[in-house]
């Protein structure tokens, strides 16, 4: 299986040990090796993660799809340098995931947009590159407008948070995202407090994104529906420990339209998830 598979690749003798920090020679965009996470305190030890393995090629997208508790947002956080594995090794784009992170090459994007209701959508947009310390943009990159426009907001530079609809408000969460230009976008259900009106639209619209940018995506989603017309493919994932499930190739054309859910391919798609997701 290409994109997206159990990832094989040798540890040096310090990853193996569970340092989670070694890089691996690798050319992905992502490549965890049997990540596991464990939160410890006083009372308890939760294993939020166990044995989760998974690459991700450059330029792809994938879906991951569970239940509450499943640990898909931990996986994220991993990615992002926020969380470090307790065992197992990350490689981002061939090196650290704090190498990644330390070089803006990680973009995040949160259920919450979390937009300075003081600043206009074009001044939270630039958020990111004053508060960086970097106030010129990477060799090639779309200036923060042109983002804008990307995301569908061209003529909204100069409205504030308020005068946004929440649909309005995530279309300029994503373009801040993009505004450093990440080679890897982390969404983390970023649609799951929309309606469904909106929710689809946006789907449309980070297809769009996607295909426009080249922008490798971790998606992260507890619809079935969302996860299967969004991702090349879609990793199912079981929770009490977070390990996965299956990895599923999603067999519908790179060019996605919302009417190709009524068809019978989709249909029988989305069914194996939910048998997946049932699965014990």
């Amino acid at each position: 299986m290409t994109g997206v598979v159990a990832s094989a690749a040798a540890l040096t003798a310090e990853a193996a040990q569970g340092t989670g920090r070694i890089p691996v020679a690798d050319s992905s965009a992502v490549s965890c090796n049997k990540i596991s996470v464990r939160f410890v305190s006083e009372r308890r030890s939760t294993t939020a993660l166990e044995d989760v393995s998974l690459k991700l090629e450059q330029g792809s997208f994938l879906s991951l799809l569970g239940p509450s508790g499943c640990g898909k947002s931990t996986l994220l956080r991993v990615v992002a340098d926020l969380i470090p594995p307790s065992a197992g090794s990350v490689s981002v784009l061939g090196g650290t995931a704090e190498q990644a992170r330390i070089n803006r090459k990680l973009g995040f994007v949160f259920q919450d947009p979390a937009l300075l209701p003081w600043r206009t959508a074009l001044e939270n947009v630039t958020l990111p590159l004053e508060v960086g310390g970097r106030r010129t943009l990477p060799q090639g990159a779309p200036t923060p407008r042109e983002l804008l426009k990307l995301v569908g907001l061209d003529g909204w530079e100069n409205t504030y948070p308020h005068e946004l609809s929440g649909g309005m408000r995530q279309r300029v969460s994503i373009a801040r995202a993009l505004v450093s230009g990440p080679k890897i976008l982390l969404m983390d259900e970023p649609f799951g407090a929309l309606d469904e009106i909106t929710r689809d639209r946006l789907n449309e619209e980070l297809l769009r994104i996607w295909q426009e940018t080249s922008t490798t995506i971790l998606f992260v989603t507890h619809s079935i529906y969302e996860a299967v017309f969004l991702g090349q493919k879609v990793m199912v994932m079981a929770a009490n420990p977070g390990r996965v499930r299956d990895i599923v190739a999603i067999d519908l054309p790179r060019q996605r339209q919302l009417t190709m859910r009524e068809t019978e391919t989709f249909m029988k798609i989305a069914a194996h998830m939910r048998e997946l997701l049932g699965a014990h």
